[in-house]
């Protein structure tokens, strides 16, 4: 079985995000996506709450793909994360230069930490390129319209969170 590994900390899950999710789904026999603590970024949902919308969005996908998909939490380092959920690949999405600048980093040190298992990168449809959670959040927070970056769901709770 080929399992592969998709972090990220996922505030709030993007079109992007499900854009490499569901690309992804069609590389492997089952899918963990690791949703990261990562309390440094101030993240607006909680970690409980990225969970449910994970599950919730990617819910079809198991049905039209047949990869199973696990959502997990960590806060450990990546590697290790891949390791302990039987991961020998970890997927990361790009969307710009800058992206696979930081990325490259990143594998170089995850081959020295544990070199059995590969980085792959999928690169986001070019409608979904520009998509940062960040941005989502700030678009949404000054009222504008963000419908064209993640799902309706989604939407509604950034409404609704940021309501409070």
């Amino acid at each position: 079985m080929r399992t592969a590994l998709y972090p990220g900390t996922f505030d709030p899950l993007t079109l992007g995000h499900l854009d490499i999710i569901e690309r992804a789904t069609a590389l492997v026999d089952k899918l963990v996506i690791g949703v990261a603590v990562n309390a440094e970024k101030g993240p607006l949902f909680s970690l409980d709450e990225r969970v449910a919308m994970i599950e919730t969005e990617t819910a079809r996908l198991v049905d039209t793909r047949g990869c199973s998909i696990v959502v997990h939490p960590f806060e450990n380092l990546l590697i290790d994360a891949a390791a302990d959920v039987g991961a020998g690949v970890i997927v990361r999405g790009l969307r710009a230069v800058a992206d696979f600048e930081y990325e490259f980093q990143m594998v170089g040190m995850n081959r020295q930490l544990n070199d059995a298992i590969e980085t792959v990168f999928l690169m986001a449809e070019a409608e979904h390129q520009a998509i940062a959670s960040k941005l989502v959040k700030e678009i949404a927070r000054l009222g504008g319209d963000v419908s064209k970056f993640v799902t309706p769901s989604v939407a509604d709770r950034l409404t609704e969170k940021l309501a409070r």
